[in-house]
């Protein structure tokens, strides 16, 4: 068989790749309102509260190496240079069905190598057909770390793409989209405005991809997303990713998928390896210097801290760095490029503390985090849990501490 080489633009710098736009969650809309917290749920804090029970992590041996996938050379030689030699259980599982063209059903945590599980069969279907592929994700961070496994893996090639998220000016995404990109990345809101005013059309896209869609559906977008799988070509090949299924999710995968196969790689429920707890203080006016003393005295290595506001957030960012710790904070008031800033800081170990809202912190995948501090309680248990998701990842115990004030 022969393959058509392709080269996926690689010059983001100087301008062919990149997204922009207003935020698609509404949060720019609170830029005047940053003092009203979300409304809450009520929640027992003995929720909060449970020992760790470290679940032993199965090894698993892959069936394929990534020199065994009968995939284009090119991709092949990137893969190599990635120092990809053996799968991860959820690429081993899917790779083969997305490149024999099935629908896939992932369940999958994040951190378990799932871009690539999809990217992969992908990116090599469209450069035998030249198809169009659409992946949606729920938050502006999530749609850049796609964004940069899809241009590593097909580095060298000629694919156009572009990343439509918000944070950043509208102009940069239309002149993408007059590109006619094949790969197009981005977040409900975004693409939905960009259908309605006619710069982007999906009728050719026959390859789409919804990850972390129950968090998607959690956000409020079902009918975003419901309303842009329908503008897709009718004969498509879908993957759905999702660490939870509920009945939101299973309509939508009922709806827009054909004859899917479920490949499930979880290893238990989200919360076996963070030992919970709760701080009980007396008064707010307590928990600045309690959060003080758990940060010197914890061994915090690495923390996520949340708080409801923009303000609150900034506001406590600002004091835990005139107290002497290396913290940044991320949240909607910022820009994108602010956001991506500090979130690279953090990785890179520059700060180790960050102090976040919900939404901004919903695309943070960070794997060494040792700590999740709820500083302010979140506004659901189904919130608390995708917070304190963010530590005890790969077999390791995460901990995860509430305020409580009586």
């Amino acid at each position: 068989m022969s393959y058509r080489t392709k080269s996926y633009s690689s010059h983001r710098s100087g301008g062919n790749y990149h997204g922009g736009g207003r935020s698609f969650g509404g949060n720019n809309r609170s830029r005047g309102q940053v003092s009203r917290g979300p409304k809450k749920d009520y929640i027992d804090p003995s929720r909060f509260i449970k020992v760790a029970q470290p679940v032993a992590e199965e090894v698993y041996t892959p069936q394929n190496s990534f020199s065994d996938f009968n995939v284009n050379p090119l991709i092949k030689s990137n893969l190599a240079a990635k120092g990809y030699v053996t799968p991860s259980a959820i690429q081993d599982k899917t790779i083969p069905h997305g490149l024999a063209g099935q629908d896939v059903i992932g369940l999958a945590d994040t951190g378990t190598g799932k871009t690539a599980a999809f990217a992969i069969p992908i990116l090599n279907n469209i450069m035998l057909s030249d198809a169009g592929a659409l992946v949606i994700a729920p938050t502006r961070e999530l749609a850049q770390q796609i964004d940069a496994e899809f241009r590593s893996i097909a580095k060298g090639s000629n694919l156009n793409g572009a990343v439509l998220i918000g944070g950043t000016g509208m102009g940069q995404q239309l002149r993408d989209l007059r590109h006619r990109p094949q790969i197009v990345i981005g977040t409900p809101g975004r693409i939905k405005d960009h259908i309605e005013r006619g710069s982007l059309k999906l009728s050719g896209f026959k390859y789409v991809v919804l990850d972390e869609v129950d968090r998607m559906l959690d956000m409020g977008f079902v009918n975003d997303v419901s309303t842009i799988l329908g503008k897709l070509n009718p004969e498509h090949q879908s993957f759905f990713f999702s660490a939870t299924f509920d009945s939101k999710v299973n309509a939508l995968i009922d709806t827009f998928s054909k004859d899917p196969i479920t490949i499930s790689v979880k290893t238990g429920d989200t919360g076996e390896n963070i030992h919970q707890d709760v701080v009980r203080v007396q008064r707010d006016s307590e928990k600045t210097d309690k959060l003080h003393d758990i940060l010197l005295t914890l061994e915090v290595q690495k923390a996520i801290i949340f708080d409801d506001t923009q303000r609150s957030v900034e506001r406590l960012s600002n004091e835990l760095v005139a107290r002497g710790f290396k913290a940044d904070a991320i949240h909607g008031g910022k820009s994108q490029g602010q956001r991506q800033r500090s979130l690279n800081k953090f990785k890179q170990n520059e700060v180790n503390i960050l102090v976040a809202t919900d939404v901004a912190a919903r695309g943070i995948d960070v794997s060494d985090i040792t700590h999740v501090i709820n500083y302010s309680t979140p506004a659901s248990y189904s919130d608390y849990v995708h917070r304190i998701g963010r530590t005890g990842r790969a077999g390791k115990t995460g901990y995860a501490l509430t305020f409580i004030t009586h």
